[in-house]
């Protein structure tokens, strides 16, 4: 695609959080770096799904994404525009294009509505309907997404987690989004259940055209949805490529560590079982150098001295440039194999 297809731009985004300390607190005694220089594209109906740890920045990332913290440093442009220099009516129509769906389809719904209410709430807010549009809008989000009209009429306390959760996303869908941010969407779902809502989510897609952001724990719950995986650790994106190519053919540690971990059970996982060590590092001062190279089974003295890049080493396979990383057998960047006389 061209860049003219692309939703969702982030450019040097950071997002950093003061620490305060002293008696009241008046005095800052540093920062948590949530979220510490990432860069990402998202083309229009394609997914990018963000993988990694527990406080690694994936949900900061998100609430940027959705205009619901503004980046320390850098910029977030959806549709071309930058998001902190919309005005009313822009921030309108973003608000319109841009939707999420929650971890917990048990909080996330309100157990006092009816279903009616909860998935016409954006369109009272948003648009002007009649109760029969209204009526005949929510029977056709509903068997969009596999439930009947007649449940309209139900509390969600009467519905099953995985049916609360296509409740939540038939609520996003109700203003023809063009972007869904999908936050830990299944994670909180029986694993009989998951991946039906996958399918349902992957289905929308192809009908709709629709983009996702997906954050997820670990690599096994997108490996059949994403058009593009970012990997991120401690605040930075360590690997990036597409899907396809990021499970046949991983080269940070950190990726072959998550990889491992989803295929524990299977005979490749067992070789690379437990090689995370020790605890994530503290966001407020993250180790030198590669911010990997505490619990890396292969790092070198030098991973700790220079901070490594994000290069380009395939045709959209980014990696970073860390000293363990560059010491692998056969390791050839793109610019290497693109400079003259290089042997093809």
């Amino acid at each position: 695609m061209a860049d003219s297809a692309i939703i969702l731009e982030l450019r040097d985004v950071r997002k950093h959080y003061p620490v305060r300390g002293g008696l009241f607190g008046l005095r800052r005694a540093g920062a948590v770096r949530a979220v510490d220089g990432i860069s990402f594209k998202v083309k229009q109906g394609e997914t990018l799904s963000i993988v990694g740890e527990s406080g690694c920045g994936k949900t900061t990332t998100a609430r940027m994404i959705l205009n619901l913290e503004a980046p320390t440093e850098g910029s977030v442009h959806f549709d071309g525009a930058r998001l902190d220099e919309l005005d009313s009516e822009g921030l309108r129509k973003f608000r319109s294009s841009v939707q999420a769906v929650f971890q917990d389809p048990w909080s996330s719904l309100n157990p006092r509505l009816k279903v009616s209410t909860i998935i016409s709430e954006p369109l009272v807010v948003n648009r002007k309907m009649s109760a029969a549009e209204l009526k005949e809008r929510v029977a056709e989000l509903l068997v969009q997404v596999g439930l009947r009209p007649e449940q309209a009429d139900l509390y969600p306390h009467q519905f099953s987690g995985g049916q609360r959760q296509r409740i939540a996303i038939a609520r996003a869908l109700s203003l023809n989004p063009r972007l869904m941010v999908l936050d830990e969407p299944v994670s909180a779902l029986d694993v009989s259940i998951r991946a039906q809502i996958l399918n349902l989510l992957k289905d929308l897609q192809d009908k709709l055209g629709l983009s996702y952001v997906m954050i997820a724990h670990h690599l096994a719950t997108v490996r059949h949805m994403s058009h593009q995986v970012a990997v991120m650790y401690l605040g930075q994106i360590v690997e990036m490529a597409p899907g396809k190519e990021l499970f046949s053919n991983p080269r940070h540690p950190y990726t072959k560590a998550l990889y491992a971990a989803a295929l524990s059970t299977h005979a490749r996982g067992a070789a690379f079982a437990n090689v995370i060590q020790g605890e994530l590092p503290s966001p407020i001062a993250p180790p030198s150098g590669c911010r990997f190279h505490t619990r890396c089974p292969t790092a070198t003295p030098e991973c700790a001295k220079v901070e490594p890049t994000l290069i380009e080493i395939e045709a959209g396979h980014m990696v970073q440039n860390c000293a363990c990383v560059m010491a692998q057998p056969g390791f050839v960047t793109a610019k290497q194999l693109a400079a003259p006389g290089a042997i093809q």
